[in-house]
């Protein structure tokens, strides 16, 4: 098996090395904040630098060029971060890693990753059991945009539900079924098809009770997902046919 030395003792750099060597890789020690990097490369076949976005260039530089592959773990960053290295590639988990363990074991689970560069990390991941796809450097600020709005963005979606069902002696678990139901939606059926609701059904009228009914501090972010569930509605033509309700006229 590999043998991989990650800089980097954070929540990613430890869950990594806590699920690669669960897979059989020869996992050297993690080094971090204020260790000398400069050999990192000596005697491993990939050094995974797992560390701050902002620090992986300077970290990069300040390791002494070998045979071995030097990646990162960045999702918006491309190989270019990673000069002088020869061999370079990244390895971003489309996962979400809040600690080592929770960590380790969805990079475990069979989930996503972004790979480019050296064929190394699409090892990494089929060891590990995921899927991989290959992201281009020039697309890959696009590609993180998408994952913080697929993850993090639909978190703080889920935070206003919390607020607006609080006010009302709701509880929040009520809803998230109705989340799951959505995404499986679309899982089936593509964004466009999965699409209901009255912005897609234009149903202006109740939208307008809600935005009257809405604290004035939850209005734009409402306003705002309307706009884009009309925007969707319209790829698939607009409203169905029979199914807009009638508006009011008074």
């Amino acid at each position: 098996m590999p043998r991989v030395r990650i800089v980097g003792a954070g929540r990613a750099g430890s869950s990594f090395a806590a699920a690669l060597d669960a897979v059989g890789w020869d996992v050297a020690d993690v080094l971090g904040r204020g260790d000398d990097v400069t050999h990192a490369g000596v005697g491993v076949d990939l050094v995974l630098i797992a560390t701050p976005d902002a620090a992986i260039e300077s970290v990069a530089a300040a390791i002494e060029p070998t045979d071995a592959v030097v990646a990162h773990v960045a999702g918006s960053l491309g190989l270019g971060v990673l000069a002088p290295h020869g061999r370079r590639a990244a390895l971003h988990p489309l996962l979400s890693l809040p600690n080592t363990d929770l960590g380790a074991q969805r990079l475990l689970a069979g989930g996503w990753f972004a790979v480019a560069g050296d064929a190394l990390v699409a090892r990494a991941v089929a060891d590990l059991g995921g899927r991989s796809f290959v992201v281009a450097d020039a697309d890959r600020v696009i590609y993180h945009a998408a994952a913080c709005i697929a993850s993090n963005h639909v978190v703080a979606l889920l935070g206003q539900v919390e607020r607006l069902a609080a006010g009302v002696g709701v509880p929040l678990e009520a809803f998230l079924d109705l989340t799951r139901g959505s995404i499986d939606a679309v899982a089936e059926l593509g964004a466009e098809a999965a699409l209901t609701g009255p912005a897609a059904r234009g149903d202006d009228a109740t939208i307008a009770r809600h935005l009257i009914a809405l604290p004035p501090g939850e209005r734009a972010v409402y306003e705002a997902l309307v706009a884009e569930a009309r925007r969707l509605a319209a790829g698939r033509g607009g409203p169905p046919d029979g199914d807009s309700e009638a508006v009011p006229t008074r």
